[in-house]
């Protein structure tokens, strides 16, 4: 089967979850998470889950599986750095039973050509829980676009058709 027929099999409405990691974020200020949620839903894809949570493993941890059971795709932002306070990437590696590197690769590639050597620095993750596929991308706006236009919009139901079939 053809990447198109996978395409064309893929499901029209796609279950997601968005997930904010930050210490200082709130609804009104998530700039990333809010342009996350309205392009899901221009999509036509359904947002069954949002919530920010601070920098913490336990609240990233409890986040993730709250939303898992019911959302086919859950997308964070923030807490991807290399500082001490960012914990985002181990815990959903923790969560993630088969990974997708080339999530991370091709991000990172894509924010090259905008940022230059500046891209090592993200330690965006991609990969599957369960039958929830999790990707966890840097919390700048510019990150989230470059994500989800580069990667996730025009995938996100191929991706998802992927995990049932």
């Amino acid at each position: 089967m053809t990447q198109s027929e996978h395409q064309q099999q893929a499901p029209r409405v796609v279950r997601v979850a968005v997930i904010t990691i930050s210490d200082t974020r709130t609804l009104e200020n998530d700039h990333s998470g809010n342009h996350l949620v309205a392009e899901i839903e221009k999509q036509g894809h359904q947002v069954v889950g949002r919530t920010i949570v601070k920098d913490e493993k336990d609240q990233i941890q409890a986040a993730f599986e709250r939303f898992m059971p019911e959302a086919q795709v859950i997308i964070s932002s923030g807490g991807t750095g290399i500082t001490g306070r960012d914990v985002t990437i181990p815990v959903v590696e923790s969560l993630i039973d088969k990974p997708m590197p080339g999530f991370g690769e091709l991000f990172r590639m894509l924010s090259y050509q905008q940022v230059k050597g500046a891209a090592m620095l993200s330690r965006a993750v991609g990969g599957l829980a369960g039958k929830t596929l999790l990707f966890a991308l840097p919390g700048s706006l510019n990150a989230v676009q470059t994500g989800w236009e580069g990667l996730l919009r025009d995938e996100l139901a191929h991706l998802a058709y992927e995990v049932v079939r």
